[in-house]
């Protein structure tokens, strides 16, 4: 059976009581990010014959005004607040423990991020032992491994779903804005007290504050249509002031050589972009889901979700082998300096030639989308948490800085085994039940 074929059969199963924007704004918000990456790399081999890891926002500083329209990770962390919300709602009472809830969410987060990590292992390796520099594995396996800051940060954001959501149950929107003003404080703190290391903290507080937003959401305390333009009104005028008047840089994404970034460590310029973002998505609302009413649309929509954390997870290691085996082939289609008039004309093909080398790395690996079902117990709390925990400083540490260190055949082993050890902790291992059929307990993950 095809794809298609396996994907129409799971639409077709859809309850129509289902929120079909939510899987739509999945997939679109990841798919955003996808592009984004790959027009940001400007990879080029300079007259001298080298090399170069360039960045389009270092070169073209106009490119700046792109990332607010990029910058999608906030509708992202909505759209799991609104289904994290639910369904912790729906295990409570079904009178589901905690530690069930936990595991089922870790499991389908953890599983399809491991074999991303055993390629990197292999790659670092065999790199090694043919005489590769440190330096370029690390830097390699850094930019390849980014995608997993995301899901360090989301796990957390998982585990804390009792805390938050209760919260947002006694105080209401005001949780929101008691996370908003952590930050602010927060930022204020980077700033004006030139405490650097705080400004960490806000990883917590200003995704937290988003996440927050997709539980309003779930529960109906926000509006859809025109009357939401107001809020996206603030919300840009809000990024404006922060960003014209304020501390803040223009971009939503980190800019090599710039002192200070709106995103590593956050700050609440973000939440003023999901604002607008909340209120632009929540105004188009009711005519995307009319329009995902449609058979073809709703189907393309279940098939590419039934793959988007594959095509998120590896879509910079394609760009990373593209740039590798350019480079072996003498800089092949990379002499074209970046930002010039050349360069955005031969964007399509860029695009082109890593989607051609994503696909058969999706269809190969693809299949670890959807983990296999538990049949027994789930771990208690105490080691999922733990696990969770373990899996949460190894992503983050190794999206800070990649495989690459002084130990063995040239890599962090100790870093490299927090996730797999973390992932041990919760239970995820292909001995643990059957597999499941893509998209046969809902449609989409992680936030389904």
């Amino acid at each position: 059976m095809s794809a298609w074929s396996r994907a129409a059969e799971v639409a077709a199963r859809t309850p129509p009581s289902r929120n079909r924007y939510v899987d739509f704004l999945r997939a679109a918000s990841i798919l955003c990010v996808v592009l984004g990456h790959w027009l940001a790399a400007a990879p080029w081999v300079d007259s001298a014959g080298e090399l170069q890891a360039t960045h389009i926002l270092a070169v073209s500083p106009w490119t700046h005004w792109l990332t607010w329209a990029i910058q999608v990770m906030p509708v992202f962390f909505m759209v799991g607040g609104f289904s994290n919300g639910i369904t912790w709602r729906a295990a409570r009472r079904d009178g589901q423990p905690y530690s069930a809830w936990l595991e089922s969410r870790l499991r389908r987060l953890v599983w399809p991020v491991l074999p991303l990590l055993v390629a990197w292992v292999v790659i670092g390796v065999v790199a090694h032992e043919r005489g590769a520099r440190p330096e370029l594995i690390r830097v390699g396996s850094q930019m390849a491994l980014i995608p997993t800051w995301f899901l360090s940060v989301y796990v957390g954001a998982v585990v804390l779903v009792p805390i938050t959501h209760a919260l947002w149950e006694r105080w209401g929107i005001l949780s929101f804005w008691a996370f908003a003003a952590a930050a602010a404080l927060v930022d204020a703190a980077f700033f004006a007290a030139n405490l650097r290391w705080l400004g960490w903290t806000n990883y917590l507080f200003v995704w937290s504050a988003v996440h927050q937003l997709g539980y309003a959401w779930s529960d109906g305390k926000l509006g859809e249509g025109k009357r939401m333009l107001p809020l996206f009104a603030v919300g840009l005028v809000l990024l404006i002031t922060l960003t014209e008047i304020g501390p803040y840089p223009r971009a939503m994404v980190g800019v090599p050589g710039e002192d200070v970034s709106n995103t590593s460590p956050p700050k609440i310029t973000l939440l003023a972009l999901a604002v607008a973002q909340c209120g632009l998505i929540l105004s188009f609302q009711p005519v995307v889901r009319r329009w995902l009413a449609r058979g073809v649309v709703w189907t393309a929509t279940v098939l590419v979700n039934g793959m988007i954390m594959t095509i998120y997870l590896w879509h910079l290691t394609a760009m990373t082998l593209v740039i590798a085996l350019s480079d072996a082939l003498g800089g092949l289609g990379l002499h074209i300096a970046p930002g010039s008039r050349e360069w955005w004309i031969s964007r399509p093909v860029w695009l082109a030639v890593l989607g051609l080398a994503l696909f058969p790395i999706v269809a190969a690996v693809g299949r670890f989308e959807r983990p296999k079902v538990r049949t027994g117990l789930a771990p208690g709390t105490t080691r999922l948490v733990t696990g969770a925990s373990m899996i949460c400083a190894g992503l983050a540490l190794l999206a800070l800085d990649g495989i690459g260190g002084a130990g063995p055949f040239g890599l962090r082993p100790l870093v490299l085994s927090l996730p797999f050890a973390g992932a041990a902790l919760i239970g995820v291992s292909p001995r643990h039940g059957t597999r499941t059929e893509p998209g046969s307990r809902s449609v989409a993950h992680p936030a389904d």
